[in-house]
């Protein structure tokens, strides 16, 4: 069994530069199915969830190859437009292709997708935007069947719905006029889509706000585009920081995009200074509780980033109490941080922080992609040696989470043991 060994109970000093995006690279990789040529994206992570992606590429009979951080895609003449079960099954972000094939083929056929276990997360969204485009859709035995001719439409969604406003976007390019979607997420993610989609020929705009407009119907080349930077990856570093105390600088990011964590770990005790592409960060000996924490949709504080700072939090003087609005099972990982001494206390939505002295290191196991990476955020804060497991979950996400954070001045190693 690979484990990550952490020796936690030491201040970190280092810099560390930001991967690129998970959840940007993915919708931008799926858009190149709507190319007539070939598309080069830099800044990839290598990730568990892109080589999935890459492998849906193929199966959709696009050319699909990295060099470094570079994926090309030639999806001149694709020639499919079925995704296997067992692919869908390994990432809940492979629906995201819905739209790209639906558009560019006529017709789609997929099982519904797998993923984090974190609740319900029903496509529901995703199907209401598709059919208010006018695709027939029909279920038969766990798949899903997509056809039809599209055309502009006024799309509302009842959430602002990341997947769903990408979706309806990528939809909607090869959509006969023009298509306007309200209540669009605003993500940092869908405005670098955005930019992706125009530099190959579209014409979407308003991403970022909560309306967005898109004008259908144009034929896209192939395109170059560089991949924003992961701000949940950036939070994670600055958790760790806050977490083992020290001082620690990432690179690449942009504060704008993860200012809700960084004014809660100001309010904790962190000194936190920040340049266009730089952040800085120094933890006290011991961080103090801050208000209430409530995870909401961009500008809010993000979902994912609400396991990393509860991790920081455990040691922390007086109590933090966190609601979680995005997701039902997004609590998993106290459990587990209860293991190091943690005091947490769930109900619901709402979970409640009793700051400890200390925590001790101990053997966990991460269940999700956030989850595992806030335990190896709480083992750096740590007294003792801690083993993380189930680095599946967190291979999804980090493309080098040791060697980040060995950067970052960790004593941090991946490594077999029986167990």
């Amino acid at each position: 069994m690979k484990v990550l060994q952490i020796e936690g109970g030491r201040p970190l000093s280092g810099t560390v530069r930001i991967q690129g995006a998970k959840n940007s690279v993915l919708p931008i990789l799926a858009a190149t199915v709507l190319a007539h040529g070939t598309c080069t994206v830099h800044n990839c992570p290598d990730l568990t969830d892109v080589v999935h992606t890459l492998d849906i590429l193929r199966c959709l009979g696009c050319r699909a190859q990295r060099e470094g951080d570079t994926v090309t895609v030639d999806a001149s003449a694709p020639t499919g437009c079925s995704i296997p079960d067992d692919l869908m099954r390994e990432m809940r972000s492979s629906v995201i292709f819905l739209g790209p094939i639906l558009g560019r083929m006529g017709r789609a056929e997929l099982s519904y997708p797998g993923g984090c276990e974190l609740g319900p997360r029903p496509i529901d969204l995703h199907l209401h935007a598709l059919r208010a485009l006018g695709a027939e859709i029909s279920e038969q035995n766990g798949r899903l069947f997509f056809s039809g001719r599209l055309t502009g439409a006024d799309i509302t969604l009842s959430l602002p719905s990341v997947g769903a406003t990408e979706n309806a976007i990528l939809a909607a390019i090869c959509a006969d006029g023009t298509t306007t979607i309200t209540n669009a997420a605003r993500e940092p993610e869908i405005v670098d889509l955005q930019t992706f989609l125009n530099t190959m020929g579209a014409d979407v705009r308003g991403a970022g706000s909560s309306v967005i407009s898109v004008r259908g119907g144009k034929s896209l080349h192939g395109g170059e585009h560089t991949a924003m930077a992961d701000r949940i990856v950036c939070a994670t570093y600055l958790a760790a920081v806050a977490s083992a105390g020290g001082e620690g600088e990432v690179t690449g990011a942009d504060w704008r995009q993860i200012s809700p964590v960084t004014t809660v770990l100001a309010e904790a005790g962190c000194a936190v200074h920040s340049t266009e592409d730089t952040i800085h960060i120094a933890a006290p000996r011991r961080l103090r509780a801050t208000r209430q924490i409530r995870t909401a949709p961009y500008p809010g504080f993000p979902t994912d980033a609400q396991a990393l700072v509860m991790a920081a939090l455990c040691k922390a003087e007086g109590a933090t109490v966190f609601v979680e609005n995005m997701f039902d099972s997004r609590y998993r990982h106290v459990d587990e941080l209860s293991r190091m001494g943690a005091d947490i206390r769930v109900e619901g939505k709402v979970a409640v922080v009793y700051g400890v002295p200390r925590l001790t290191g101990a053997r966990v196991r991460s269940t999700d992609l956030r989850g595992g990476a806030a335990l190896a955020v709480a083992a750096l804060g740590a007294e003792g040696e801690s083993f993380l497991s189930g680095l599946g979950h967190i291979d999804r996400g980090y493309a080098d989470l040791e060697g980040d954070l060995t950067a970052l001045g960790a004593h941090i190693t991946r490594r077999e043991i029986t167990e």
